[in-house]
């Protein structure tokens, strides 16, 4: 066999002759009016320029015209399929809101903010337009995403549909359900729970009440997902922290009525700028809880190198003497042979080094479930000031005390874990 090299200046010339016999066939994609407002390159150009640019501007200004047109066209699609959907899909109208509804002002101990109001009224205005609600509840944690989901499933309770709330992980489907279940007694609603650790006995009432219709609201894990979990009138379905679950999840929820799709609604603490939400969820309508309520204050978020750790520990003295309590969390139980991070177990000893005058709990995921328990609960007694930890306590544990959370080695968290790490303190007044 005979090898000829091919150097690079052949494949210059192969690709300026592709060009010159391409480029007067490709035809611009983009109407002059978008090309106009975005100050955007004409696709020939761009197509020549990505190849052969004449500067590092030229160069950009064609990357940026192609991702544009890509991103267009995707963020079109499916804005299709959203006017699609409300056109095929049609949702039962929820139109009855007797005094169920407005449950707050009797029972609830604070007022609901502006926010949540105008949210409560988009998802109204959904309820009543008989086709199928497709939504995004975005708000920071504690922003009180999950009483404007409560009052959803309140109306569609007043209208003789189920709902159901799925959350990601039992430890925050236990906190939903004991958050929801002390209003859900006192309007007389059979609110139930079912996750992966329900026992089969209270499994097949569960079943039974939910086929029945006798169950109006079902809070639980995937175990949602199975089919053996079957409702009578199934309206409306949540899910919290949305970005945990795939799209085949959300449908299958759809499918747990098979006569009129549910209303759905999902949930996020994870801020996405309305730009990005258009990209990844273009099949959503969007409410955005942009309002805490009365007595949270806005936490402060600040980045400090180890060489200010003496500062920071001085910092978690003072709080301590205040009678505050403090998180500090880490991304590893032990060390890693591959990963440079800091590790809950030398950092237990650091810290215990650093304030022998303290309590310490502490709380990972290789614990037995009881002494996570054990320790959380002497956290919350404010038996100890300090709790070790990792991030199994992004959920579940609410202790308005803590004031203060040291994450160490915060490049290995996601964004989404960090809000949530986040949402951890500032709840006290």
């Amino acid at each position: 066999r005979n090898y000829h090299r091919i150097d690079s200046k052949a494949i210059m010339r192969m690709m300026s002759d592709l060009l010159r016999i391409a480029l007067p066939q490709i035809t611009e994609t983009l109407s002059p009016a978008l090309i106009q407002q975005y100050g955007l390159m004409g696709k020939a150009e761009a197509m020549q320029q990505i190849h052969f640019p004449q500067n590092s501007d030229t160069l950009q200004r064609a990357r940026f015209r192609l991702k544009f047109e890509e991103l267009f066209y995707v963020q079109l699609k499916l804005l299709r399929q959203k006017d699609q959907r409300k056109v095929e899909l049609a949702g039962q109208i929820f139109n009855e809101v007797p005094t169920l509804v407005h449950f707050y002002k009797n029972i609830m101990p604070f007022d609901l903010t502006g926010a949540q109001k105008r949210v409560i009224h988009e998802i109204y205005k959904d309820f009543l337009a008989g086709k199928q609600m497709n939504r995004l509840l975005q708000g920071d944690v504690g922003s009180g995403k999950t009483i404007v989901a409560f009052i959803s499933m309140l109306m569609a309770a007043d209208n003789g549909a189920q709902s159901c709330l799925m959350a990601p992980t039992e430890i925050l489907a236990d906190q939903h359900y004991q958050g929801l279940k002390v209003y859900a007694d006192q309007l007389g609603i059979n609110l139930g729970k079912l996750t992966g650790s329900t026992p089969t006995r209270v499994r097949r009432e569960l079943h039974e009440q939910l086929r029945a219709g006798e169950m109006q609201m079902l809070v639980g894990t995937h175990a949602l997902l199975e089919d053996v979990v079957q409702f009578r009138n199934l309206g409306l379905t949540i899910m919290d922290e949305q970005h945990r679950f795939g799209v085949a999840q959300r449908s299958k929820l759809w499918n747990k009525n098979p006569y009129v799709i549910p209303h759905v609604l999902v949930m996020t603490a994870t801020p996405i700028p309305r730009t990005l939400a258009m990209t990844l969820y273009g099949d959503l309508d969007v409410s955005v809880i942009d309002e805490l309520p009365a007595g949270r204050k806005p936490i402060v978020t600040v980045h400090r190198y180890d060489a200010n750790r003496l500062k920071v520990f001085q910092f978690i003295r003072d709080q301590v003497a205040l009678g505050r309590q403090v998180y500090i969390v880490y991304p590893l139980i032990e060390e890693s042979e591959t990963l440079d991070y800091k590790d809950l177990t030398d950092g237990y000893e650091s810290v215990s080094r650093a304030f022998p005058e303290m309590q310490i709990s502490i709380v990972h995921g290789r614990m037995k479930a009881e002494e996570k328990d054990f320790e959380m609960a002497r956290f919350v007694k404010k038996e100890t000031q300090i709790m070790v930890a990792t991030t199994v306590i992004e959920v579940g544990v609410n202790v308005p005390n803590a004031s203060v959370m040291v994450i160490e080695s915060a490049e290995r968290f996601g964004l989404s874990q960090l809000h949530q790490l986040r949402g951890r303190v500032g709840r006290g007044a």
